[in-house]
């Protein structure tokens, strides 16, 4: 990973997932670009959006921007102290999917990384709305959402949640066995099983992952489907303490499930637990 987009709103979640990026990849010689989007219903110095601007207030608002991106690259140098890592700022007024997409493919993105609740978020939800919208638009570069506050712990156990519905190639997989491979980490898969077996597309999806994991630690397991997938793995992150968890956005599979479902508000503001989203390459 070379290129390493981190998407900024200026609060503490945001800086956290950028401060979490950079432990992460210490190893790496990477280029950072901390991007900022602010449109008319960005709040001015924490102010309420109006509803009805003019020019003024969004020269306002880009000098804001402006200031605040330095402060914070000037802060992640300070904190980061990595001669392998550059960063570079970006302000751009426009919807932040648009000018995430853009950006990626203008500088040849190869990491999303975002905090999953930022200044407008609410703490009852799953995944940050945010994180959802960005997840739904960009399916060809992996997502890295960090929630909360929390402190970078080196990712030992990761999870790599699916259905076997899909098959797992290693290209598909080749982010999160790059982050697996940076920290020497166990790789735990887990199926969360609706059937009482695998159907014959699903068995053969399951031994092409086997081989794709062959160079690492990995094991499978089996959860029963007795609360709602939200529930089910949120109980396996607790129990094998995982660092990380990963799933692949395939259309129409749990991932997207799982964003679409009422229920999943329940969950995961008590997680403290990165989730990497990696892109579907069909």
């Amino acid at each position: 990973m070379k290129n390493i987009l981190v998407a900024t709103d200026f609060s503490n979640n945001s800086y956290c997932a950028l401060f979490y990026a950079t432990k992460l990849l210490a190893s790496e010689p990477c280029t950072f670009y901390l991007l900022n989007v602010f449109n008319k219903m960005t709040p001015l110095q924490r102010k309420k959006p109006k509803l009805l601007v003019g020019k003024n207030l969004l020269e306002k608002l880009q000098v804001a921007s402006d200031e605040n991106l330095t402060s914070t690259k000037h802060k992640i140098i300070l904190d980061n102290e990595n001669p392998q890592h550059q960063f570079n700022t970006i302000s751009k007024k426009g919807i932040l999917t648009k000018i995430i997409l853009k950006t990626i493919y203008t500088k040849q993105i190869d990491l999303v990384v975002m905090g999953n609740k930022g200044l407008n978020e609410s703490a009852d939800i799953f995944f940050g709305s945010n994180t959802i919208q960005v997840a739904n638009k960009i399916k060809k570069c992996p997502i890295l959402a960090i929630p909360g506050e929390m402190e970078y712990r080196q990712p030992k156990e990761i999870a790599f949640i699916t259905d076997f519905k899909a098959e797992c190639t290693k290209k598909s997989i080749e982010p999160l066995l790059s982050i697996a491979s940076l920290s020497n980490a166990k790789i735990r898969v887990l199926h969360i099983t609706e059937e009482e077996i695998l159907s014959t597309q699903q068995e053969a999806n399951r031994k092409l992952l086997d081989i794709c994991l062959k160079d690492f630690d990995h094991t499978f397991y089996w959860r029963q489907l007795f609360d709602d997938k939200a529930k089910v793995i949120h109980e396996f992150i607790e129990k094998l303490n995982i660092d990380l968890y990963s799933m692949v956005n395939h259309p129409y599979n749990l991932f997207e499930k799982l964003t679409h479902e009422p229920v999943i508000k329940d969950v995961s503001m008590y997680s403290e637990t990165a989730f990497l989203i990696l892109p579907s390459l069909d």
